[in-house]
């Protein structure tokens, strides 16, 4: 290809794989990257957002929202470790991301020089791998790779850290070729047929299948195998709209916060086929009493999730859809008509429990968006009580349109992740956020106004960080430490009128209705395209219910607000 500069190396390389937008911040160390990117701007878009952390997260939305690897860039010290919280994110959520830092030039390296950080040390633990390049003519090859190794396996980021001399470096540059796609994991007979050995024999099967699902786009095998063998099936936090919603045999979200029936069916199932799923305590509650403990198929593409927090019965090394496929023709059909009818009898206790208030209630709030939405219109969420609720009551009918944080649980998350979303798909994308989350990302309302990205925010108002609030409540007496937000006297819709967005306050359904209809109708023309606010106010004293005390068991589920009440002597 002839010489060129390592700045120009980078450009070229993303270009090779496909990249038509980073989410990056200049500095110093960087210069020479954006200088070669501002020649670009016909082949890859640049949006930079107020903060780098808010940038890794519109990365990260991005890359779910499309299954592409998103592209974070950052200047050394700060920059780069402004990355870390959104890093930590994807890495805990599975997310294609390439993370791109400059340093001081490599004769500075080690004299802690003005901005020199070991950026590689500092995030060692939460990426798949990390490079620092020192020689310009490993560059394109690093590169390469590090979009190889995000996308190979367990999907997650890779940083790569590049000195400020090896952009500016001459090196003759090879042939632009994109790292190439790989083949899906597939496991061997013996573990096909233990899997359809366990599964045949369960009187009891549950379907449960969660973010490696959603990854390896096995919506209609998921279905396809809960209908041959006549199995309930249910979701982790991470697996929300791999199916949809309203498919006939899924129950929801389980766990925690989960639906009841879908919780306790996969409580008392003898055969738990866990698909691209792990078993964290929020699924699982005590994991010493949880009962399909030793009773797990487990299809992952990690085998370091086998038997990590439950005991395994089958384990199976593969990608969810590819297992699906090969194991089929050694499953037997059947029915289980004993255990659909006790589903069922779950069912209709968890429409018991339903909250059938009127007003602007937590539930009608995300009917209404129901009622609105187009289907197509990704949903992102903040996290707190509202990413719950979403997670609950909102309705999918297409994969990868529910975005969130599950592992890491980021606060902050939501508006940089609702822009990358947005900017993906090339239509608007919908935030549900809280006033406590909402606090730690507002100013990314700043990016989205100043590059008009169709973004309808609805900020549920509780005035308090409602789910620490909710803890407080259940499990510490009522003792409201630093949960008490209102006495600021932040006026939310103000403030995203002075960055650049509509904003508006709602009182009523009707109300709500009509805003939404409003703010999603204006986003078709590119002259109103742009970030708007919908703030809500609920009640502070507003739960998520199921609930379980953290480390409890999952027979202690708080079903409903009756239970909250007894609970708290009231």
């Amino acid at each position: 290809m002839g010489a060129t500069t390592g700045a120009q190396v980078i450009v070229d390389t993303l270009v090779a794989e496909g990249i038509d937008t980073v989410f990056g911040y200049p500095g110093g160390t960087v210069i020479d990257l954006f200088d070669a990117l501002y020649d670009a701007t016909d082949k890859i878009r640049v949006i930079e957002p107020t903060h780098e952390q808010h940038g890794c997260h519109a990365a990260d939305g991005y890359a779910r929202a499309t299954g592409k690897t998103g592209v974070v860039i950052a200047t050394s010290g700060p920059g780069a470790t402004n990355l870390v919280t959104g890093i930590a994110t994807a890495y805990l959520d599975s997310v294609p991301l390439v993370a791109i830092t400059g340093n001081v030039s490599n004769k500075m390296i080690g004299t802690d020089a003005f901005q020199e950080l070991d950026i590689t040390g500092v995030t060692l633990p939460i990426t798949k791998h990390n490079y620092f390049v020192r020689d310009a003519s490993r560059l394109q090859e690093v590169l390469r790779e590090a979009f190889e190794l995000a996308n190979t396996g367990r999907r997650g980021p890779v940083l790569v850290d590049v000195p400020a001399d090896v952009q500016k470096a001459v090196v003759e540059e090879g042939p632009l070729t994109p790292a190439p796609i790989p083949s899906p994991l597939r496991a061997p007979e013996a573990e096909l047929m233990a899997a359809a050995e366990a599964i045949n024999r369960a009187r009891r099967p549950f379907v449960y299948f969660g973010g490696g699902a959603l990854a390896s786009g096995a919506s209609q095998e998921i279905v396809d195998l809960a209908s041959k063998i006549g199995a309930p099936m249910g979701c982790s936090l991470m697996g929300i709209s791999a199916i949809p919603t309203d498919t006939p045999g899924f129950l929801g979200m389980e766990g925690m916060h989960g639906h009841y029936a879908s919780t306790k069916a996969m409580y008392e199932s003898d055969c738990l086929i866990a698909l691209g799923a792990r078993f964290n305590d929020r699924s699982t509650g005590d994991r010493t009493k949880y009962a399909p403990n030793g009773k797990v198929v487990h299809v992952d593409v990690d085998s370091s999730e086998f038997s990590k927090s439950l005991e395994d019965l089958v384990e199976v090394r593969s990608d969810v859809r590819t297992f699906l496929r090969d194991v089929e023709q050694y499953v037997e059909p059947n029915t289980h008509e004993d255990w659909q009818r006790h589903v069922r009898e779950l069912r209709a206790q968890e429409r018991g429990y339903a909250d059938y208030r009127e007003g602007l209630t937590p539930k009608n709030v995300m009917e209404a968006i129901n009622a609105v939405r187009p289907q197509d219109v990704p949903v992102v969420t903040d996290v707190g009580q509202h990413q719950m609720w979403a997670a609950q009551f909102l309705r999918f009918t297409k994969p990868r349109t529910f975005v969130t944080s599950g592992g890491l649980g980021t606060m902050g998350f939501g508006m940089g992740a609702a822009n990358g979303v947005a900017l993906a798909t090339g239509g608007p994308s919908i935030l549900v956020t809280g006033d406590g989350s909402f606090e730690m990302d507002m100013a990314e309302m700043v990016t989205a106004a100043d590059n008009q990205i169709p973004v309808v925010i609805v900020l549920l108002n509780n005035g308090v960080l409602g789910m620490v609030r909710q803890m407080q409540s259940l499990f510490k007496r009522q003792r409201y430490a630093m949960t008490t937000l209102r006495h600021r006297g932040l006026d939310f819709c103000k403030v995203a009128e002075g960055m650049g967005a509509q904003a508006t306050r709602v009182s009523t359904p009707e109300e709500l209705t009509q805003a939404l209809e409003d703010a999603l109708l204006a986003q078709r023309d590119e002259k109103t395209a742009g970030p708007r606010l919908i703030e809500v106010p609920i009640g502070e004293d507003e739960f998520v219910t199921p609930v379980l005390q953290i480390g409890a068991s999952m027979d202690e589920l708080i079903v409903n607000m009756d239970d909250v009440r007894s609970r708290m002597g009231r």
